[in-house]
Formats: C-alpha cells, sequence, structure tokens
C-alpha cells in the first residue's frame, strides 16, 4: 500500500502536450495578480461581511442602522466595514456627523449573485 502511494506522490511526465502548456501560461495572469484575486475572495468567506453585503443591496446604510438590523455591536460591524472598504467593495459618503455606507458598483452585487446561483444549483 505504500508503495501505491509512492507511485501517486510521483510525477512522472508520460507526454506533456507543449501546445496547450504554452497556450495557458500565456494566458495567466501574474502571481501578484492571482494573489490580489485570493485575497479578495476570502473578504467574502465571512458570513458577517456577507450579511453587511446583502443589507446594503437594500439600501445605503449607516453602523448604527447595520448594527441593530443584525443584532451585533457597532463595533462589530465598523471592523467588518473597514475590511469591506479596504477592498473596495463598500463606499461611504459623511452626512454631518453620520457616515452611510453602500456598495462600491454593481460588481459587487453580481459577484453574490453568482455565488448564490451556484450554490442553489441541484
Amino acid at each position: 500500500m505504500a508503495d501505491k502511494k509512492q507511485d501517486i506522490d510521483q510525477c512522472d511526465y508520460i507526454h506533456v502536450h507543449e501546445d496547450v502548456v504554452l497556450k495557458v501560461r500565456k494566458h495567466m495572469p501574474p502571481s501578484e495578480k492571482l494573489h490580489d484575486l485570493a485575497d479578495f475572495f476570502k473578504v467574502f468567506g465571512d458570513p458577517t461581511r456577507i450579511k453587511i453585503l446583502y443589507v446594503l443591496f437594500q439600501s445605503e446604510m449607516c453602523v448604527c442602522d447595520i448594527a441593530n438590523l443584525l443584532n451585533m455591536t457597532q463595533s462589530a460591524i465598523s471592523h467588518q466595514l473597514r475590511v469591506l472598504k479596504q477592498m473596495k467593495l463598500v463606499s461611504n459618503r459623511r452626512e454631518g456627523k453620520t457616515v452611510f455606507y453602500a456598495l462600491a458598483d454593481s460588481h459587487i452585487k453580481t459577484i453574490m449573485n453568482q455565488g448564490m446561483e451556484h450554490i442553489e444549483e441541484p
């Protein structure tokens, strides 16, 4: 059994399809871009941030209203909004002393909707 596992772990090229490898390599984004993309998707890995994004689908809101709606502390919401803002998923505007948050652009809604479609597939 151990010998079989060792065979699986080894990578012996039987035949490399050079044309396919070169074509794919030519279209691969630089590693830095792929790292940025991975970081972008990590933001969607937190249920609180997902809830905040869904809240902001409906309406621009201030921290107090989001905290009330999600039954969380303002501090917790502010922390998550900071992360979302750093990743350019939400924007904000000030009206007097109140800061209102909104989705940064329509791409965010598209990403969320496509993710939902994917998990709802049979």
